[in-house]
């Protein structure tokens, strides 16, 4: 998302922050060809391709992020899927991250007049993308120091919501979190292109 996910290519990496054991771009890009490769990308990408949205190699692609929030990655309409490589330790992250997303890249392709600055569709995208990448499956949210077992999974979707929602100027606060009740029954249940969440 443009105006949401301020994710640039920096030219002077040594200026950019790291966290500890973070890949360079290219172990990075490396990282994400195996992901290419992962049974839940692949459906992904011929759900895409079906759509009408070709995906080819270069629509993935490694770079230097300035900005923690967004520490990850994220999708830029006309351009890709980005994954941060200076934020990123582990192969089972990149997973996620393309995982992840590629559900905002297929929302994008599937509604013509989904607008990204509309806190309601950015919130519906964002809940579907938390619930159908694995992002809150317990263990991880264990990993991430949250111990609730039940209910974890909404709760978690709805915390990585609002992180995302926060992070749009247009969309913080109490805004975002009407926008995310507004839609929270329909996108939480709307698990296309999957038969049900993986």
């Amino acid at each position: 998302m443009e105006e949401q996910t301020p994710i640039t290519d920096k030219s002077t990496p040594s200026l950019i922050p790291r966290t500890p054991g973070s890949k360079t771009i290219e172990e990075c890009q490396s990282m994400i060809q195996k992901s290419l490769r992962t049974p839940t990308v692949r459906f992904l990408r011929e759900h895409l391709e079906k759509a009408g949205c070709g995906v080819g190699e270069n629509f993935f692609k490694a770079i230097y992020c300035d900005s923690e929030t967004q520490a990850q990655g994220g999708y830029v309409p006309g351009q890709g899927v980005r994954v941060c490589s200076n934020y990123t330790q582990l192969q089972e992250q990149v997973d996620r991250v393309v995982t992840h997303e590629l559900i905002l890249a297929f929302d994008h392709c599937r509604a013509a007049n989904l607008e990204w600055n509309n806190c309601a569709h950015l919130a519906c995208s964002e809940i579907r993308a938390g619930h159908l990448s694995g992002d809150c499956h317990y263990k991880r949210e264990l990993l991430r120091g949250y111990t609730s077992l039940r209910g974890h999974g909404q709760e978690c979707v709805r915390r990585r919501v609002m992180e995302s929602l926060n992070a749009n100027p247009n969309c913080a606060g109490v805004t975002g979190k009407d926008a995310m009740e507004a839609v929270w029954d329909v996108c939480y249940n709307d698990t296309q292109p999957f038969d049900r969440a993986p």
